[in-house]
């Protein structure tokens, strides 16, 4: 990157606070799976702002909800109602529905940490006094606030801003028997991603999520679902949980539903939804008219093309050919969330800074594998070029 926006600014210092680091680009447009620099260079976005453009960049039916509602009604507050919301929550109800035969109630968000706070208060109230602990995963990561930070299983995070909330403990991802014996009566809930997204891309065995699910009915738990990544058809299901056709109690979501702009949500079960009353959860912005209008969009425009098949169907191309460059030692994940682990010895970060500079974005997830979330638009032949990009570039570090 050459310029910077503070730079022209006549700013002589960052104006940001440095939770991020030094970026390595500086983008001014998007279309689709295209991304521009502020110097005019192009690339192929198959990381998604971490899987959240899912429908592209600048998706002409997102772009619309937003002008029109932007000129029609923005926000009103809590206090009053607006008759976009409504509209949105009866959405996500019919997916959550139709995914697991059950009807639910949606509190809105502005994030996927936002939604997971208001599941873990959701599991605190249902639980009562003195039964308010909730388990989640080694590896995972359910947010930067307070509580989903305690809640994400990785320690170094912790380190800082210790000390840690109370009520919160972790157990080996995909083994039943360790998460057994987390559980005793302080616990309400159990937490956990379909697939572990920053840890790795990781995914749930189908049969231990079955087998979570048939723990929390025996004790009385609630199972909780963070779909924040997985949801809205990246693994190729609507959900990730759909994968072991297991029924959660508490969904949360974000990414994928706004398509680049912020929201989130948590859906619950109308028996464990009834829990809370008034006062007990809130946001100035939960389920504004901006949100909503897009969140009607992007599902409206979702099954218009049937994302979760797009997602499959390009999912399965795109490892195929991703399993067969040289260097690379295997492809995990599901649908469109993919990792490719790297041949030993080669550097993940490396790969990654050097694909960005041939003009491919995607991440180091973990240390020898890249994280890849392309669009569900993505075409056939944006797929052959990234996959011409990676193949060349994993060449250069074979070399």
């Amino acid at each position: 990157m050459t310029s910077h926006a503070f730079e022209t600014a006549g700013q002589d210092h960052c104006p940001f606070i440095p939770v991020f680091g030094a970026p390595q680009v500086m983008f001014a447009r998007g279309e689709g799976t295209e991304l521009w620099d502020v110097d005019g260079k192009r690339y192929l976005d198959f990381l998604c702002g971490l899987a959240v453009t899912s429908l592209g960049h600048c998706h002409p039916a997102v772009t619309a909800a937003i002008a029109h509602q932007s000129s029609t009604l923005l926000h009103v507050s809590n206090l009053f109602a607006n008759d976009i919301a409504p509209q949105a929550a009866i959405r996500i109800n019919a997916l959550l529905a139709e995914a697991t035969g059950e009807h639910g109630q949606v509190f809105f968000c502005n994030s996927g940490a936002e939604a997971n706070e208001a599941a873990l208060k959701l599991a605190r109230k249902f639980g009562g006094r003195g039964r308010h602990a909730v388990v989640s995963a080694y590896g995972s990561f359910h947010g930067r606030t307070l509580a989903s930070l305690a809640a994400t299983g990785q320690p170094a995070k912790h380190e800082p801003f210790f000390p840690m909330p109370d009520g919160f403990r972790h157990a080996t991802f995909n083994d039943i028997a360790a998460l057994e014996a987390a559980i005793d009566p302080s616990v309400a809930a159990v937490l956990l991603e379909p697939v572990q997204g920053e840890g790795g891309v990781l995914p749930a065995d189908p049969q231990y999520l079955r087998d979570v699910r048939a723990l929390c009915d025996e004790r009385g738990l609630l199972l909780m679902m963070d779909e924040v990544q997985t949801g809205y058809g990246r693994t190729g299901k609507w959900f990730g949980f759909q994968h072991a056709g297991i029924v959660p109690d508490v969904v949360t979501m974000a990414k994928a539903m706004g398509n680049g702009f912020p929201v989130g949500a948590m859906w619950a079960k109308r028996d464990v939804a009834s829990v809370f009353q008034p006062g007990d959860h809130g946001s100035t912005y939960s389920g504004t008219a901006l949100a909503a209008a897009v969140v009607n969009a992007v599902i409206d425009e979702m099954r218009r093309i049937d994302a979760p098949a797009l997602a499959a169907a390009r999912g399965a191309e795109l490892s195929a050919k991703l399993a067969a460059i040289p260097g690379v030692a295997g492809v995990r994940g599901a649908g469109l969330l993919l990792a490719v682990e790297l041949a030993a010895g080669i550097d993940a970060k490396a790969v990654y800074s050097r694909l960005l500079a041939n003009g491919l974005v995607t991440n180091a997830v973990t240390a020898t594998a890249l994280r890849l979330a392309p669009p569900y638009t993505v075409s056939d032949e944006e797929i052959d070029e990234a996959v011409a990009i990676m193949r060349d570039t994993i060449q250069e570090f074979l070399s």
